[in-house]
């Protein structure tokens, strides 16, 4: 086409030299002659600019074009630009070396586990309800000078429990061929109540329990060589194991009552979950499996007097001022804590022992002077044996000793050093129903503070002894109903629970006065009212039953 064009304007610069060699005569004839060259050239221009732009015969490409590529049959290899793709015609050169994995449930993990990239998720939980008919069994009236007479109604009661009823989400995440990034979070499920505040007669707390992450929570890092190492709260290394010689969890015979209980009621001082932890648990290496843990204290108080920084309640549970005492941390609040077991597993043999140690722990609200010696250590040590001689037949028993360090001037008063046992049985009858026997005993200690119908003193009457019965249907794999019946046998000065350890309704050694509280509106702190009572030696005991749904 230029060739044409400058071929064109060639030949027009030529006649127009000629033409201007003419006789002027012959001008206005060469213009004429050289318009119609003109006009001429135009017309073949014309010509060719429509022969391009019309389309090429079928397989004929137009002259001067380049012949197409032949076109691909079949499935493409190739996309526009000539680069390679799969079968769904993506282009490989930007695909992942491996395409995200879709969130799968997965048919075999226990709870509703999703499948993901390099991954799982597990959603879990337990919902435990039960219809309780408890009583206190103190009697009305009491040989002291001033008559004392429990307050409300301390006999047989109608309840319905939300018995540890939980819900969770744990996984974790592969970083390395051997290494996952682990995770849970886990919370109560106040299912029969509105959740809130603990304020009754039994137990004053500002944590809500229903809260998120309220229960065993953390983050952490788990080689499948070396173990695992995690940082959050959870449930201490002495309180799991033996967890599994406890057949009656969240029931009214919970051994919660008697073991790790240093002084009855509702605490359970080495049966508990431990805040701002850090811990490692070991893999299972020969049948032995190791766990330890560390909270530090995080208290500014230089006797523990105070709230941890990061926490709503005193260490050890309850509120500052509890009992109506001083708005301190001085009715059992402690420091540091340090948690520790072993245990090896063979076969149909299972044995442990744990350690845990409490430092400084406060307790100066038990005396009527302040004295620094009642701010001590306690500790606990204990020894676990089960043993299955079939698939149908388990024996648990435990050994356990609790010791405060006060100075020997406060042994009469020290009602927390002391020891105890445990034996356990589980029989099932077929492979859907169990019976289920416990028998625990909480010995006597150094000495006793004195409740409310009792003086305390060195070498008290306070042994306690606890019966517990259950029977438990398996109605699917995710569905039981039980019933089971627990008795709390006080001696005349010992107030044990029936129920502490987490579960939603205890029934204890406290009357119905309303509870002591410290009033500051006027500038002086005041008491405000005087209760509740706890009258020890009361014969407790209940029949409860429940319905359990777990994924």
């Amino acid at each position: 086409m230029k060739k044409l064009l400058a071929s064109a304007f060639a030949l027009v610069l030529s006649t127009t030299s000629i033409a201007f060699a003419d006789t002027a005569s012959d001008t206005k004839a060469q213009i004429k002659a050289i318009q119609a060259q003109v006009e001429a050239l135009q017309a073949q221009v014309k010509e060719l600019k429509e022969k391009q732009a019309a389309p090429a015969s079928v397989g004929q490409p137009a002259a001067g074009d380049i012949a197409p590529a032949a076109p691909q049959t079949g499935t493409p290899t190739t996309d526009i630009f000539g680069r390679p793709v799969d079968a769904q015609g993506r282009t490989v050169d930007f695909q992942p070396e491996k395409p995200p994995q879709a969130l799968t449930i997965s048919p075999k993990g226990p709870g509703l586990t999703f499948l993901t990239t390099g991954g799982t998720v597990q959603l879990y939980g337990n919902i435990d309800l039960s219809m309780d008919f408890t009583t206190k069994g103190l009697r009305g009236v009491y040989p002291e000078a001033n008559n004392v007479r429990p307050v409300g109604n301390n006999g047989y009661l109608a309840a319905i429990s939300s018995n540890l009823s939980n819900f969770g989400v744990r996984g974790k995440q592969k970083v390395s061929t051997n290494s996952d990034f682990v995770y849970q979070l886990e919370t109560q499920l106040d299912v029969a109540s509105n959740p809130g505040v603990g304020y009754n007669t039994s137990a004053q707390s500002n944590v809500v329990k229903s809260a998120l992450v309220s229960r065993n929570s953390f983050i952490g890092m788990s080689n499948k060589y070396v173990g695992a190492i995690k940082i959050g709260k959870t449930d201490a290394p002495y309180k799991i194991s033996t967890a599994r010689m406890n057949p009656f969890s969240a029931e009214l015979g919970d051994y919660q009552s008697i073991m790790s209980n240093t002084g009855g009621d509702n605490r359970v001082e080495f049966g508990t979950r431990l805040e701002h932890a850090l811990w490692y648990e070991s893999p299972k290496i020969g049948g032995f499996n190791l766990a330890l843990l560390v909270s530090p204290g995080q208290n500014r108080g230089d006797d523990n007097g105070t709230v941890a920084a990061g926490s709503p309640d005193c260490a050890g549970g309850n509120v500052p001022g509890s009992g109506a005492t001083p708005p301190l941390c001085n009715d059992g609040s402690y420091g540091s804590a340090y948690s520790g077991s072993l245990a090896y597993t063979t076969g149909k043999l299972y044995l442990t022992t744990a350690y845990e140690k409490h430092k400084d722990v406060n307790r100066t609200s038990d005396l009527a002077a302040f004295d620094k010696g009642d701010i001590a250590d306690e500790h606990a040590i204990k020894g676990g044996f089960q043993y299955s001689p079939s698939t149908n037949t388990t024996f648990s028993a435990i050994y356990e000793d609790m010791q405060r360090d006060v100075p020997s001037r406060l042994k009469y008063q020290d009602e927390r050093s002391r020891n105890g046992f445990w034996f356990a049985l589980t029989q099932f009858v077929n492979p859907n129903d169990s019976v289920n026997f416990g028998w625990g005993r909480a010995n006597p200690t150094p000495g006793d503070t004195g409740q409310h119908n009792t003086t305390g003193g060195a070498n008290p009457d306070n042994m306690a002894n606890l019966y517990t019965f259950a029977f438990k249907h398996k109605a699917s794999k995710f569905v039981s109903v039980y019933a089971d019946y627990g008795l709390v046998l006080n001696h005349p000065q010992a107030h044990f629970a029936l129920g502490p350890g987490g579960r939603a309704l205890t029934t204890d050694c406290h009357d119905g006065s309303a509870p002591a509280t410290l009033d500051i509106s006027s500038g002086t702190p005041a008491v405000a009212n005087d209760g509740p009572h706890c009258y020890a030696g009361g014969r407790i005991q209940g029949l409860s039953t429940g319905l359990q749904f777990q994924f």
